[in-house]
């Protein structure tokens, strides 16, 4: 019994750095998300980090035109950079987990 438990222990200990890991590695995925007319683009990693913001200069000269391009385009980025994140993070651990009956 006392071995099972050892073992799983050591399993989540694993998984744990192997989860770590993953964390790190997605700092260098990078999203790109743009306006569909691309006039505003977006560049962050998949732990949502935002890396660049390009603006072309036709949308300096609306303020409340830029605000709302910044909103959509940031959300877009951010759902994608999301939807990364949880995919890789939900592989490692399912992966990582022991095997505990009636758990799944």
């Amino acid at each position: 019994m006392f071995g099972d438990i050892m073992g799983m222990m050591g399993k989540l200990k694993e998984t744990q750095q192997k989860i770590e890991d993953t964390k790190k590695r997605l700092d260098t995925v990078l999203v790109d998300e743009q306006s569909n007319d691309g006039l505003l683009k977006v560049t962050l990693t998949a732990n949502r980090e935002i890396r660049s913001i390009t603006i072309d200069d036709a949308l300096l000269e609306d303020k409340e035109q830029l605000e709302d391009y910044l909103v959509l385009v940031m959300n877009k980025a951010i759902a994608s950079a999301t939807a990364i994140n949880e995919a890789e993070l939900a592989a490692v651990a399912k992966d990582g987990m022991p095997n505990i009956p009636g758990l799944f």
